[in-house]
């Protein structure tokens, strides 16, 4: 009876200690977590309370009823969302959408990294620095506007310079075949830049004494990135590549939006815009729901994979 009660006063005075020093702690950095105070806030009310919205897509939702009135149809929609004809064409089309920017578009980056740390002109570097991250900041409103200014088979700027060169017209934004590599071609050139910051912060963290070291066995400009470089900002590369892959049926619907059009349908209708078609203009709320409920799983399942396969391989992983 004895060792029960002092067992039990132990682990009262050890909650005591353990809430003492989480007030202490908090009363300590007041100011920082005030300052992630409106972080927390946002996530709370734009990431986890929406959650419970997808209940909708185990019910036949109707507005009038509400979210707990609804009937509930259990896995209904998804068994009409995957059977469906257009199911394996948007799959066909958001999965291969996201390859090509995985495997064109992802390394930009890096690679622009790379070179933009090579150079020894800091007024240079920082010029272009400046002009590839400019086109972040625009809309992909002005990034349509601008491509079909540049690549309008009638008018384009690209077009007229190749008939002044003897050459055919392309029609570049009514062609299936290029829909793709338009897509990532804009891609490319609206965020590669901006995808710079992360590795050249990366970069500058690399002990120089590496580089007089390589410096030392001969190795050129080129081997130092190689043996060097790369190896430092390796465990970066695997955390981005890991987040990227849990986004891997995200192809981003404005931007498909306004670049589809009736002559390359088949090949540019993706998740999204099939979500938009049937949830907003439709409204059909549960089954656009089912549908992106779908999505969240095959990239959360992505995610858990491919963090398992990182750690196997030694490398630190997301969590």
């Amino acid at each position: 009876m004895q060792i029960m009660t002092a067992q039990k006063s132990s682990k009262l005075a050890a909650a005591s200690l353990k809430r003492r020093t989480a007030q202490s702690n908090l009363k300590r950095d007041k100011y920082l977590y005030l300052l992630a105070l409106p972080g927390i806030l946002f996530f709370l009310v734009f990431k986890y309370v929406p959650m419970w919205g997808v209940l909708i897509a185990f019910q036949d939702y109707s507005p009038y009823d509400g979210l707990l009135g609804s009937q509930w149809v259990g896995f209904t929609h998804f068994i009409a969302f995957f059977s469906s004809e257009q199911f394996p064409i948007l799959f066909r089309n958001t999965l291969m959408i996201s390859l090509y920017n995985l495997v064109f578009f992802f390394p930009m980056p890096i690679l622009l990294a790379l070179l933009l740390n090579e150079g020894r002109n800091v007024l240079f570097k920082k010029v272009i620095q400046s002009i590839v991250y400019l086109p972040h900041f625009l809309s992909w409103v002005i990034i349509a506007g601008i491509s079909y200014l540049l690549l309008s088979q009638t008018s384009g700027i690209v077009n007229q310079v190749l008939v002044s060169f003897g050459m055919h017209k392309i029609d570049f934004l009514t062609n299936s075949h290029l829909f793709w590599w338009l897509l990532t071609g804009q891609s490319m050139w609206k965020d590669a830049g901006w995808g710079t910051i992360i590795f050249l912060a990366s970069i500058a963290g690399v002990d120089p004494a590496l580089y007089e070291a390589a410096k030392m066995d001969g190795a050129g400009r080129m081997r130092q990135a190689w043996h060097v470089t790369l190896p430092a900002i390796r465990s970066v590369i695997v955390i981005l590549l890991i987040l990227r892959l849990g986004q891997v049926l995200e192809v981003g619907f404005e931007q498909i939006y306004l670049m589809m059009n009736g002559a390359v349908s088949q090949v540019a209708d993706v998740f999204d815009t099939y979500v938009y078609r049937n949830g907003i203009q439709n409204g059909q709320f549960s089954f656009s729901t089912a549908v992106g409920l779908f999505k969240s799983i095959v990239g959360l399942l992505l995610v858990i994979i491919a963090n398992r396969i990182a750690k196997q391989f030694g490398e630190e992983g997301v969590y």
